[in-house]
């Protein structure tokens, strides 16, 4: 059945509520935002077609507030509600209410949101599908029965919060005298996140990459995917930087991954944007878990398909049918997503507050950037610390890295602490731009150090460039920490057959002995212009 939206309530704020505008004016669609008393005057709020205000400042106590969101759309005279990411996004008993009103939820059905939102009630729908999970427990139990459940499945196990996600509520356990202090734990930060002290186990994977697939139903029962991302840049299971699609895959890997997501949205009916994210290691693969949402990452799968996902959102939600078969899905090119929080990130990521005193970019050429923010705004600490996403696409993944390199050249973010000392680090080092790297890598390797040298290395001149041997131009490779001792940079000085030999520079421009030189298995993405 096709339903007109005319006009649309949007339950979000920042860069999330900005995207749904963009997305409704091209469907000439009007717009209602809700706003906190923090974002009255927000970019979103200006740039709305209507503001109802939420009295009060918390989450709880405005973009959690189903009746008065609710309430707010009804008087508006809205046709339908957006909820975005976060908040009330998935959030059933909400689906239901909205649709109880007499409006359209643009997003999945509040069965697909509740059978998917319990993790053991998910885990057990998709291993009926024969989606592969890892081993564990399929049922919230008491301290005993998961205690239990671990002498059978093996230490090292993960706890997990039963009704939620995002990092919150997990604990690994490594021992099993630690098992009683860390189900405490993780029971009260399941309570306090998502109102239940449910908690089940799995088996702990180490070092695996996070890979997750883009899928999309409608609501003809058709269902296929956008592909795949990487999102292994990590610190306590929150996303820092994601790629698409996920490097580093063996074909059919792959095909096998897609495959398993669209089962997994098939297996409860599903329809609207979603994502089925997968744990990999190796040539094996696990589900975690389907996001019922938009995810803060789409914009890197728009620009590699050339798909809007937030318009489909609403076309979906308005009951058209998916615009395409899977086998006309094209993917273009390589992107990549940086998160720029207002994060210390030199002080162990501590969550920061306070006024943009000035926000510069050199060039915004060819670059995407999705923000709720502007120079001058004051960053509360009521919600997430999200700043602004920027989105660089590449022919190849090297370019996708290297013109983000490029860009943080001149991007600059004063009166807030940011990631972007992270990124610079990331972006520069070899074993993310050469093999990829597993979630736990950041936390293990990244320091204040290693960042300071990234910085250092943004601040140089990328046009000065010292002569070869033959009296051309070296090529210098960014590589920040890695270096050997004494070096500064690496100069590619000779490429056969997709190896390029890397020679180490000190700081004069010398090379150093031939015992630090190394082979180069792929180009390093930073090779200055």
């Amino acid at each position: 059945m096709y339903s007109r939206i005319k006009k649309l309530l949007i339950a979000n704020r920042g860069e999330i509520a900005r995207r749904i505008i963009r997305a409704c004016e091209s469907l000439g669609i009007e717009t209602v935002l809700v706003a906190s008393d923090p974002d009255q005057k927000s970019l979103a709020a200006q740039e709305a077609g209507g503001v109802v205000a939420l009295a009060g400042s918390t989450a709880r106590e405005t973009y959690l507030n189903k009746e008065a969101i609710i309430a707010a759309a009804r008087s508006t005279g809205c046709d339908a509600i957006h909820p975005g990411y976060g908040f009330l996004s998935e959030d059933g008993d909400f689906a239901q209410a909205v649709i109880d009103a007499g409006l359209i939820f643009v997003g999945p059905s509040p069965q697909s949101i509740r059978a998917l939102g319990v993790k053991t009630t998910a885990r057990e729908t998709v291993t009926r599908a024969g989606v592969p999970v890892t081993p564990g427990s399929f049922s919230a139990g008491s301290d005993e029965d998961l205690e239990r459940a671990a002498h059978g499945i093996g230490l090292p196990v993960i706890i997990k919060a039963a009704a939620g996600g995002g990092g919150r509520g997990m604990r690994i356990v490594r021992a099993i005298e630690e098992m009683r202090e860390s189900l405490a734990q993780a029971r009260s930060e399941a309570l306090k996140n998502f109102g239940s002290p449910d908690v089940f186990i799995e088996k702990y994977i180490e070092e695996p990459r996070h890979v997750e697939v883009q899928i999309f139903g409608d609501t003809h029962g058709k269902v296929i995917h956008f592909g795949t991302r990487d999102c292994s840049s990590q610190r306590r299971h929150q996303k820092l930087l994601e790629e698409a699609p996920a490097p580093f895959l063996d074909p059919d890997i792959r095909e096998k991954i897609h495959h398993a997501a669209v089962a997994a949205a098939k297996s409860v009916g599903y329809y609207n944007a979603g994502t089925a994210e997968f744990l990999v290691k190796g040539r094996d693969f696990y589900f975690l878990e389907i996001n019922t949402r938009i995810q803060v990452e789409h914009p890197i799968t728009e620009a590699i398909t050339g798909i809007d996902l937030v318009a489909l959102q609403i076309k979906v939600a308005m009951g058209e049918p998916l615009p395409c078969e899977q086998s006309e899905v094209r993917f273009q090119g390589h992107a990549i997503e940086l998160r720029i929080n207002a994060e210390d990130s030199m002080e162990g990521f501590r969550p920061a507050t306070g006024t943009i005193a000035s926000w510069t970019r050199a060039s915004i050429v060819g670059i995407r950037e999705d923000s709720g923010y502007q120079e001058g705004d004051t960053i509360p600490p009521f919600y997430d610390s999200l700043l602004s996403k920027v989105i660089v696409r590449g022919e190849t993944r090297a370019h996708a890295l290297s013109e983000a390199f490029q860009f943080l050249r001149g991007y600059a973010i004063e009166g807030v602490p940011t990631t972007i000392p992270f990124h610079a680090w990331i972006l520069s080092n070899p074993q993310f731009q050469e093999n990829g790297i597993d979630i736990g890598y950041v936390e293990r390797t990244f320091t204040a150090e290693g960042a300071r040298e990234a910085l250092a290395l943004l601040a140089r001149d990328p046009a000065h460039r010292e002569p070869g041997p033959d009296g051309s131009p070296y090529q210098e490779i960014v590589t920040g920490s890695a270096l050997p001792a004494g070096a500064v940079s690496l100069t590619v000085v000779h490429e056969q057959g997709g190896t390029f030999l890397a020679v180490p520079v000190d700081a004069h421009g010398q090379t150093l002995p031939k015992e630090h030189w190394r082979r180069a298995l792929t180009r390093a993405a930073l090779v200055g212009s």
